[in-house]
């Protein structure tokens, strides 16, 4: 199951004054979801960070986000590892399908696909 990108998120108490600042480092909004913003580099748009207030529809925020091509295949092999699923597999209403993971050292991934 390849992945197609993986994202970095990064908390913030201010979208618009984080937006401002990664600006200044060359990055420009390609997607604002208001609770979510996604910064990308316009000479490379694979180069993307994402900064986010709060998961709208999560118990956490995820430190990162890595998009597979085979969300339900990525699922089961998580759940047939063993991992903690903090979020189950859920359909959202902005295109995506995802869970939460929870990787050996703590951290939490957003594994998701485009539907």
């Amino acid at each position: 199951m390849p992945a197609r990108r993986v994202v970095p998120n990064v908390q913030s108490s201010s979208l618009p004054r984080s937006a401002e600042f990664y600006g200044e480092l060359g990055l420009e909004e390609v997607m604002n979801h208001g609770w979510i913003m996604t910064l990308a580099s316009p000479g490379n748009p694979a180069v993307q960070l994402s900064v986010m207030a709060e998961d709208r529809t999560a118990p956490v925020a995820p430190d990162l986000s890595i998009e597979v091509e085979d969300i339900d295949a990525a699922y089961t092999a998580m759940r047939r590892r063993g991992a903690q699923i903090v979020h189950p597999l859920t359909d959202e209403e902005w295109g995506v399908r995802r869970f939460f993971v929870r990787d050996p050292d703590g951290r939490v991934v957003n594994v998701l696909g485009h539907r």
